[in-house]
Parts: C-alpha cells; structure tokens; sequence
C-alpha cells in the first residue's frame, strides 16, 4: 500500500463519509462533477477528423483544478472514486488526463454502497479504467452534442428563439404528444352494468350482488338500454339458482426490489416527488448522512441501475432479519431471486439499504423529512421483495336465471405476507371493493330483491404523469437509468410539456415541434430509433463495436436531413397556434391566451394593443421550501406604479386558508435544482440572465454564503426609504400586515423599521443554530435585497 495516497470522489459529501473509512494516509478531495467537457461556445466536435472531441476545462472551476493538481503530485498513489456508471468512468478518465496522471500511479474504484467495510475492500482491489464505458458516455455526448448544436438553430430560425432539440427529449416530448392527441381523438362508447341484489338463504340474510355475465354459457356486453330492460325482462320472474361455486386461495407476489425507474415512479405515485427530486434525495442517501452512534454512513446502494440483482451476502442479512422481525412464516421456501429485463445493463445491484438493521424509525431523528420518505420506501420495498406470498381467501360464485349468468367474487387477506411491510402504489386507482358473499352451497336458489343498472361510456387512456411517461420510456427502451429524470425536467423546462396537477400535457409549442422533426427529422422522432441507438451504446460499453463507427452511421443520414428541411424551409416561420385558456378577460371578454415573456408563461389578452390585460400563471419550481419543506412555485404580479410585470418565488402555503399550513416563505432569488452539498436544502442564485453561482441561504450551514457576496447592488444610502416598503404595496406581492402598515408611516418612522429589522437580522445570525428566528431573519433580508434590485431594472 502507499505511503499517501489521494481519492478524488464527487462530491464533499461523499469525500466526507469515505474520509472517515480510510485512514490518515489518505487524503479524500471532491472534484464536483465535471472538471473538463465539450465547449458550451462552439460544437466541439471535429466533424472532419472522424468525431475527434475538443474538450475544454470548464470556467470557473480553475480553482479546484489547481487544487487536484498539486495534491495529485504530491501524493504516491491517486485513486479515482467517481461514481460506479458510465458517467462516473467519463469523469475519471477526464480527470486522468487534466490531472496528467501516470498509468502506474493511478487507480480506479468503485463503490457500490458507501460503508466501511466496501470502501476498504474496493481501495484494496482497485482497477484501471474501463475504456470501453468511457467511449460508450463520450459517444452519447458526442451524438446529443450534434442533434443540439445543428438541429437547435434551425428550430430558432423556423419557429422560435431558445427551443433545443435533443435526441431522447424530443421521443419523450412525441411520447406526450401521441397520447394527448389519442385522448383528443377518442370516441367514446356506450356500455351498461346490469347488477342483480340478491339475499341468500343463511340466517343472516346477507345481501349481495352479481354481476350479469352473459347468455348460454357466452359472454355478452350490454350496449343499450333496451338490451338491459331485455335481459330484465327474461330474468325478473325466473329462479336464481347458485350453478357454482368455487373456493382458492390465491396468493400474491410481492413486487422486485428498486431500480432507478420503478423508485422513480413510484415516488411520484406516492411521495408526490418530482423524478429531478427523487435522485437528489436518493444521492444523498448514497453519499452519507450523519447517524447518531455511527457516524457518516452511506444509507443504500448506488441509485442509478437497472438491475434486480441483490448480493448473497445481502440476502443473507435480510433473510436474518425478517425471521427475527416476523418469524419464520414470513420467510418463503426458497429465497427470491429476480430477472433484470433483457436491455438491461445489469452493471450493480438493484437499489437497497446498505444495512437491513437500519430501520426507517431508528434513523427518523437523523433525517430529514424527505430523507426519511424516500430512505422508507426504499426499505420497506426491498424488505418486502424477500418476504413470503399473501395468500388471499378467494370465492367466486355463478348464478344462473332464464339462461342468463350472473356473477360475483369477493376476496379477503388470510395471511399479510409481504403486505405487513409494503404494497406498490398504481397510477390509477380503479379497483373497486367486492362486498363479501354468504355462505352459498352449489343448487341453492336466492331470493332476487331487484336490479340495479348503470349507464357507462368508455374512458380514453389517461395523461401520462412523470411516474407513466418514465414507465413507458423504460418499456420503450428510451434512455438509461441516469437519463429518465433530466429529460422529463427538460421538456417541462422547454415548455414544451406542462403540468396540470399530476398529469402532463402537451403545449402547441411542443406541438410544432414535434411536427418538424417527424416530418424533417423522422429518425430522430422515431421511438424504435431511438432504442435502437441505445443498444448500440450498450454494444460500445461492451466492447462489441467502435464508438465511432456509432456516429458515421448516424451522422451521414442526419446531416443530408438537416441540409434538405434548410433548403426546403427557406423563408419560411412557423407560426406557434396561441394556448386559449377558459379564462375571460376582465376588461374586453376575450378569452386570454398562454404567452410566454422573459420571466416565463402568464396569460394574457389577444386583443393587444388595445387590451394589454395579464394575469399570471404559478409554474412549480425545483427544490423545496426552506422553511416548511413545501413546493416552490414561480409567481408574476404587476407593478401599481410602473405598471411592469415582476416575478417572485414563494411556498405554496403563503395564501394558505389553513392557518396551521400557512408559510410565508418568499423570494426573489431563483431556486434551483441544486441542494446544497453540506446541509442538502435547495439551493438558490440570484436573478438575472447569463450564469449565476448559486448560494445556500441557510444560516445554520456552514456553506452558507452572506448577503454581501452574492452579488447583489450595494445597499442604498441611510435617507432613502428601504426597498422592501416599495415591494410590499405592489399588487398580489406576498406582504405582510405590518409591512404594509409601516409604508404609509413617514420617512423618520420607516428609518426607525430598517433599522429594527436590520438588528433582529443579525441577532438572528449570530445564534450559529437552527432557529426559527434565524431563518425567518433571513427570508426578510432576501426580499429586502432582492426588491432593490428588482426596482433597480
């Protein structure tokens, strides 16, 4: 072993957890991601020298570079612990070569799970880099580099300026499209249920109902009313006679461990987690989190798989438990082992805690909300996908009148199995309850009390949700793992889907999208192209076939495609159809129509100039409420003095009717989809175009960046009124009582308040804890601060 070595992970947080395992002859830095990549100013792509990349040190990170560099001399061994997927081998190859690192001073490691008992085992069996997953990332980045960088412009030249175009988003925006349009086009169908009440002959008289089934022993759908009033007609004076009845027990397996989507999905269905949020918490978990008693562990497997494969040793430990939590009958005969799907990579083993014993409840004080969500439904699904059946009592009974059969079932838990830890959620809950039946014997006649008939039309296909659209991907073969929740974030940052509560739909901008690339670009919008591509990738990763010989084959058609829709489309400007919305404008009785401006959508007249009516639009935002753990929604409002439109980010509680849920978080920094990597609350960057370093606002953090260096205009002099008083009387801003209140007093009196308020904020920052008062303190300074510059523009 060497006398000092250095392991460069991702993230601080995982070079916290791993610097603990190993011992002080190591030395654990954070690369933060990437450290070199392709040019975001030019395509970085030599096309004329067979796809040669041009990557480049990304700005602004000189300084971790430098960092690296001198550590990495320094030290007798570098060892590159970058995550365990294609990515991760990207980024260790590309450290390797900025870092001019040797071949026999440098390692490759991996971890699976973040514990110590890994960690030491992989230090002690390192690698060398795998070429073969670097070349199969470089020719994914390569290939989505070419599609956005030649087919983005002419979608700015053709319809608008902004819109991207991108090999797997525009199939997934397609994916939307076709299903909305499947709804818009669906015809529904008349159909009737024929329920007969019956009452048997036991003591109890029981009533229940069945079914009508069909005539003759065949089964038939009645279409009409007058086909029900036949059929009551034939039955209403026969005999009900009890033809069979059959008893099973049927049991109830329980479903596979997580993989990347199924923990998406269903974290959508019952965490209501955007997928983009899903993985953050889930990376958190990964990298460690501080437990009283242990340390900084690392609390389940890597998140990024597709693989069901579980270790031996872990089916070991999770066999022990349950015997000893549930006993023996818990346990099944032999132990379930299950298949990853055919496509899969199956590169590491499906998501699971890293230790069994860690239940959701002994961590619960050492998370945080969302942790403890997500750290729970991954235990308890794992746990469950180990245990023995439920077995259910099941009767079914036919009932035959006149010739016409009718039917009923009813079902009841005889022993939980699996259902004592864990049962999957579903995307549409339409199941409905069987009442329980009586005891009927074969040959009995029942006493019919009367019938009961119901008018139905057929439903179309319901819009997909994050948790379907990812299902459907995955069914499809579109995408890996790591790919499925930023492409479901960027066609809803495109705008070229939104979200109605829950569901999904297609915007016409999305629309005239996707209607250029099937007509220009059909290969591109193709589902099974895309899948193809995928398989090629996985062929590049296993060594089966040159990455580059991936892109001739696909840059030959595309480019001869890209030069004809130009020629064809010269002069032309495809025109985006207007959203109409039910909503009517107050002054001119149009219906107002979805625009989009420089702070996003709103809804304004169509009868502009002469009506310049608007209203906003709420968008949901990444991250969480800082204070309440709430969704962050995006709000507009107009100025009552300049009569311009402002935009603000607020929880979705601050109108609350619920006293008890009401938060008055608001700001007017922009929250993103970062989490800060020590505390792990959402991060934010101050507004504006061009790039802006986000910030935490957390006061108790040790990350926590101050007020005065994020960037904001300099404070204005003593005698000027504070900008937050000019704020709070602009319509439908968040405001508080007492700030309004103070804006009508005069200039001494507000002099008074700023300085009140600037005493309680740094009261509030000294304290270095978790307070309420702090985070309070800091919201006002943030709106204070960023209503100074928003008046400033």
């Amino acid at each position: 072993m060497a006398k000092h070595s250095l392991v460069i992970v991702e993230s601080p947080a995982k070079a916290k957890t791993i610097g603990k395992y190993l011992g002080k002859d190591f030395e654990v830095k954070a690369c933060m991601g990437h450290l070199r990549d392709l040019p975001k100013s030019t395509l970085g792509v030599d096309l004329e020298h067979d796809f040669e990349p041009v990557y480049k040190p990304i700005k602004g990170k000189e300084d971790i570079i430098s960092d690296l560099k001198k550590s990495a001399k320094a030290a007798d061994m570098v060892y590159l612990a970058t995550d365990p997927d294609r990515e991760g081998e990207a980024i260790s190859w590309h450290l390797k070569q900025l870092l001019d690192l040797p071949d026999e001073k440098t390692r490759r490691v991996t971890f699976n799970e973040i514990t110590k008992k890994v960690v030491q085992e992989s230090i002690r069996e390192p690698r060398d880099i795998d070429q073969d997953l670097v070349d199969a990332q470089q020719a994914r980045r390569i290939l989505d580099r070419i599609v956005g960088y030649e087919l983005s412009p002419l979608l700015w030249k053709k319809i608008r300026r902004g819109l991207s175009a991108g090999r797997v988003q525009s199939v997934a925006t397609r994916m939307v499209d076709d299903r909305d349009r499947e709804i818009e086009e669906f015809q529904p169908e008349e159909y009737w249920t024929l329920d007969a009440n019956l009452l048997g002959n036991d003591v109890k008289k029981i009533p229940f109902a069945a079914r009508y089934h069909g005539k003759n022993g065949k089964k038939a759908e009645l279409k009409s009313a007058s086909e029900v009033d036949a059929v009551v007609h034939e039955t209403e004076n026969a005999a009900f006679v009890v033809k069979s009845v059959k008893r099973t027990d049927k049991q109830r397996s329980p479903s596979p461990p997580f993989t990347t989507s199924t923990m998406q999905q269903e974290a959508s269905r019952k965490l209501s987690m955007t997928p983009r949020r899903t993985m953050a918490i889930a990376q958190q978990l990964y990298e460690g989190v501080d437990i009283e008693g242990e340390g900084t562990v690392g609390l389940i497997t890597y998140m990024r798989t597709d693989s069901l494969r579980i270790s031996e040793e872990a089916l070991a430990s999770v066999k022990e438990f349950i015997l000893g939590r549930y006993g023996a009958a818990y346990y099944p005969p032999q132990t379930h082992r299950y298949k990853a799907k055919a496509n899969a990579q199956d590169a590491h083993e499906a998501i699971r805690p890293s230790n069994v014993n860690w239940t959701p409840e002994m961590l619960k004080k050492d998370l945080t909300g969302e942790q403890y969500r997500l750290y729970r439904l991954i235990w308890s699904r794992y746990v469950a996908c180990q245990m023995a059946n439920a077995v259910y009592d099941s009767v079914a009974v036919e009932i035959e009148a006149n010739g016409h059969s009718f039917r009923s079932s009813s079902s009841s838990l005889k022993f939980s199995g699996y259902t004592a830890v864990y049962e999957e959620g579903k995307d549409e809950e339409k199941e409905e309850k069987a009442s329980p039946l009586p005891a009927l014997q074969e040959g009995e006649t029942l006493v019919l009390k009367d019938f009961s008939r119901d008018q139905h039309f057929t439903q179309p296909p319901a819009h997909y949700t994050d948790a379907s659209l990812i299902r459907a991907m995955e069914e499809q073969g579109i995408g890996r793992p790591s790919t499925y929740a930023p492409t479901v974030s960027t066609i809803l940052d495109r705008e070229y889907v939104v979200k109605e509560g829950k569901y999904l739909h297609i915007t016409n901008l999305g629309r005239v999208v996707t209607a250029l690339m099937k007509e220009r670009f059909s290969d591109i919008a193709d589902l099974k192209f895309t899948a193809n591509m995928e398989q090629k990738l996985d062929a590049v990763e296993e060594g089966r076939q040159p990455w580059r010989e991936v892109l001739r084959d696909f840059y030959g058609e595309f480019d001869q495609d890209l030069k004809q829709a130009e020629k064809d489309l010269e002069g032309v400007r495809i025109k985006v159809p207007d959203e109409v919305s039910e909503e009517i404008c107050p002054e001119c009785g149009r219906n107002l129509v979805v625009k989009s401006g420089r702070f996003g959508r709103f809804l304004a007249c169509p009868g502009y100039p002469e009506c310049n009516f608007t209203m906003p639009l709420v968008v949901e935002m990444p991250g969480r409420c800082p204070k309440c753990g709430g969704r962050l929604l995006k709000r507009t409002g107009t100025s009552k003095k300049t009569n311009k439109q402002y935009t603000y980010y607020c929880c979705e509680h601050l109108n609350s009717k619920d006293e008890a849920a009401k938060c008055d978080f608001m700001t007017w920094d922009v929250p993103v989809k970062d989490d800060c990597p020590v505390c792990g609350q959402t991060m934010f960057k101050k507004s504006g175009r061009g790039f802006k370093r986000p910030f935490c606002i957390n006061p108790a953090c040790s990350n926590f960046l101050p007020e005065e260096k994020r960037g904001y205009p300099k404070k204005k002099t003593e005698g000027e009124a504070p900008a937050a008083e000019t704020a709070e009387t602009e319509e439908k801003a968040p405001a508080k009582k007492t700030v309004k209140s103070t804006a009508k007093k005069t200039t001494a009196t507000k002099k008074t308040a700023a300085k009140s308020t600037e005493k309680k904020t740094a009261a509030a920052k000294t304290t270095g804890t978790k307070t309420t008062t702090a985070k309070k303190a800091t919201v006002k300074k943030t709106t204070s601060k960023k209503t100074a510059e928003n008046q400033a523009e």
